[in-house]
């Protein structure tokens, strides 16, 4: 079994819309992929619709950003009710709290003399966005000619620790956390930081964090050997996925994916589905 945890649309800031990364799940051999949009779950109902007849199965999810000082640290949450009102409020904060971080880069790209306008942004989004983010900047970035490619837009212009970087300031960790249990769904840690994950994992798990997202493109042996030992030792569930986004990145859907061994645990753990 191929399985896939992590993916985006164009609900949020993928590439592909929800039913056409459903197609490009089957042609990459998937056979579970869960949509995790950031702060959305628009995507949802349209690629469990996509998926009927197919030879796949649609997790639904969602990827809750928080803060932590000046860190962003991202929650997942697997199978939560896309129904669920308190889902629906978080992803209308975080839509205009979204779209003011990133007005607000672009006025500091600006003053660094790298002038892209907010209407590129946009554009670059498309009209199903419900959540901006970096990946619309690096793409307006690249229109304009700043960046020869989304990956050097971060490189060079937006990743974390640059002059126009700005965290996504929606909840605290916890209450990540909370939001996920309350719309019925288990909550994972989205690739933890190195230097975070031990100082933080104690709140995380008093919030009723399930899980540790461990398997990952290009993560280095040690440190997923060291994730592992943490999740076990705290009685975590472990997860992976790609954080594929779109082709832009390189790489094809389906290159990257994790076994049924790996991740049989949160499988096991899933609410019966009838």
């Amino acid at each position: 079994m191929h399985i896939d945890l992590h993916l985006h649309s164009t609900a949020s800031d993928g590439t592909l819309s929800p039913a056409a990364l459903v197609a490009a799940a089957v042609a990459g051999h998937l056979d579970v992929i869960a949509l995790s949009d950031h702060d959305t779950v628009a995507g949802v109902a349209g690629a469990i619709e996509a998926a009927r007849g197919l030879p796949i199965e649609v997790i639904p999810a969602i990827e809750v950003s928080s803060t932590w000082g000046a860190r962003e640290i991202h929650i997942l949450g697997y199978d939560v009710d896309p129904g669920e009102s308190r889902l629906a409020r978080h992803a209308l904060f975080a839509e205009d709290l979204r779209a003011e971080r990133i007005r607000k880069m672009v006025r500091l790209l600006g003053e660094q003399g790298v002038e892209v306008s907010m209407d590129a942004v946009l554009e670059a989004a498309g009209p199903e966005a419900h959540a901006l983010g970096r990946p619309h900047l690096a793409r307006a970035l690249v229109m304009a000619g700043h960046a020869s490619s989304v990956p050097d837009a971060f490189d060079r212009l937006i990743g974390d620790g640059h002059r126009a970087f700005l965290p996504t300031s929606l909840v605290s960790p916890e209450e990540a956390v909370r939001l996920i249990q309350e719309a019925g769904g288990t909550a994972v840690w989205a690739h933890p930081p190195s230097d975070l994950v031990e100082e933080l994992l104690p709140s995380l798990l008093r919030a009723g964090l399930r899980g540790l997202e461990i398997y990952r493109p290009r993560a280095h042996p040690d440190r997923m050997l060291r994730l592992e030992h943490i999740a076990r030792s705290s009685g975590l569930l472990r997860t992976g996925g790609s954080d594929w986004h779109g082709p832009d990145g390189g790489i094809p859907l389906g290159t990257f994916w994790v076994s049924e061994e790996e991740v049989g645990g949160f499988l096991e753990s899933r609410p019966a589905r009838g």
